[in-house]
């Protein structure tokens, strides 16, 4: 017999996924304000990646490993810092970098932690839908078993803290479309 109730997957303890986070008008308004942006390729460990990024508050080199700040996160963004941080029940101020990310077709991410200094992680998609996967850190060495997936559509939030931000690992598959994502992270204390 059929459930009349779906069942609801099962999240690393620490992650957590909310559908339509923002409306219609806000994404319309958050990609106008990403068009005035200077985006340039993502540099990582001497490779240039598919993707495109601009990144404000602080910010981490992959080449160096150290974090540095950066520009001022521009106006245009505090509104969704505002409504992120108070979702997340932290201050403004704990939001320490933005991230904007151009992913063009056929774009990914593979798997990886966050940086070390980065705290929560706060990730809000434009545009386009992807497949965002988790998997536990220490499983990461003996393959595929234990992956999950899942669709995040656009104008969704994901946070990823605590046990889902230090034991598992996460990508996202090859995108269709044009995506755009606004990462929002916290430094440890």
């Amino acid at each position: 017999m059929e459930s009349l109730f779906p069942l609801e997957p099962v999240w690393p303890e620490g992650f957590a996924y909310h559908p339509d986070f923002i409306p219609v008008q806000e994404e319309k308004e958050l990609l106008q304000v990403i068009s005035t942006l200077s985006l340039h390729a993502m540099q990582f460990q001497g490779f240039e990646a598919k993707r495109k990024v601009a990144s404000f508050g602080y910010d981490w080199s992959f080449e160096k490993r150290v974090l540095t700040k950066g520009k001022e996160i521009p106006e245009g963004f505090q509104a969704l810092v505002t409504k992120c941080a108070a979702y997340l029940s932290i201050t403004v101020q704990d939001i320490a970098e933005l991230l904007v990310t151009e992913y063009p077709p056929g774009s990914v991410i593979n798997w990886h932690r966050d940086a070390p200094p980065f705290d929560v992680i706060a990730g809000i998609s434009l545009l386009s839908d992807c497949t965002f996967k988790l998997r536990p850190y220490e499983k990461a060495k003996q393959g595929r078993g234990s992956v999950i997936s899942l669709p995040v559509k656009r104008r969704s939030l994901y946070i990823i803290r605590g046990a889902a931000r230090t034991n598992w690992q996460h990508s996202t598959a090859p995108v269709k479309t044009k995506r755009y994502s606004i990462t929002l992270r916290t430094l440890k204390s």
